[in-house]
């Protein structure tokens, strides 16, 4: 598992701000519950000073990505629209004394969030870019335009760094060398040359097409392997039903109620991707019946 700051932590066991904003005057939504983000941010901003007087946060997502939303009100807070439209996603990294590598893509998710609320309170429509066509990673929605952008922001310089900012290739890999050409292209505006290096640039393996058995089968063998690290905390978490991308699971035990249930629903669904060769959801089972 990853190695979460003291700030990142306090963040998420008590994030500022959750919660919509009663009297709101802007909204930004970014990410999809069918992608595993979403973020909703609301402001009350003054109309005459264009100041941030409140802000507040609903998300659907990680440990990282609920400490990322609460730094981001926090950060946001009495500055100006335009004050804050400088704020980056690595100022949001900082605030929170750095977040690991992977989870950089949540920091990014609250600038987005950030740029659709201004956009939204000043009668314009924000778009995130995508064209027809554009879209690379296929597992997490990303497209040409975020990843372009966030290599450009963040100075990144591997396939694996895309990965952690933007998700975008760390399902089937099957985007691998489509961000290897983005790279190539981009490094070459400030006159470096991208070389491939790491695991995350390597070709994806040729994998046969499961049968459902095999791929339930699959499933139940991920699981399998997770339950002993929680059953020694005094938890567990057992297979309900699989639906198409969807794996619904009950936690039980300790692991009932416990503030790090979605951190762990994580780390369950990132085993199964990695096993399975393709990417799913994990879902608590009570989300099957909504």
């Amino acid at each position: 598992m990853w190695e979460y700051s003291e700030k990142v932590q306090e963040h998420f066991f008590s994030p500022r701000n959750a919660g919509a904003i009663a009297e709101a005057n802007a909204t930004g939504d970014v990410g999809s519950l069918s992608c595993g983000d979403a973020l909703r941010l609301t402001l009350k901003v003054d109309p005459e000073t264009e100041v941030i007087l409140e802000a507040g946060f609903q998300t659907f997502g990680c440990g990282s990505a609920i400490a990322s939303s609460s730094a981001l009100t926090e950060i946001i807070k009495g500055m100006t629209l335009d004050e804050a439209l400088k704020v980056s996603n690595q100022d949001i990294a900082d605030y929170l004394d750095g977040l690991p590598p992977e989870k950089m893509h949540c920091s990014v998710m609250g600038r987005e969030a950030l740029q659709a609320a201004v956009a939204n309170y000043r009668g314009e429509v924000w778009k995130d870019d995508h064209e027809e066509g554009a879209l690379v990673c296929k597992c997490f929605a990303v497209d040409s335009a975020l990843i372009e952008h966030t290599i450009r922001a963040n100075a990144l310089s591997t396939v694996e760094d895309v990965a952690n900012y933007t998700k975008a290739g760390g399902g089937c890999s099957a985007c691998h060398e489509e961000i290897e050409e983005i790279l190539t292209r981009v490094l070459a505006e400030t006159g470096k040359t991208f070389a491939p290096t790491g695991a995350a640039t390597k070709p994806a393996p040729v994998r046969r097409k499961l049968t459902n058995l095999q791929r339930i089968r699959c499933i139940e063998s991920s699981i399998e392997a997770i339950r002993p690290n929680l059953q020694r905390d005094h938890g567990d978490v057992e297979l309900v039903d699989i639906d198409g991308k969807n794996v619904y699971v009950n936690m039980t035990g300790a692991c009932v109620g416990c503030q790090m249930a979605s951190t762990t629903l994580e780390g369950i669904q990132q085993r199964i991707v990695e096993d399975l060769g393709e990417f799913v959801r994990v879902l608590p089972a009570a989300a099957q019946r909504h």
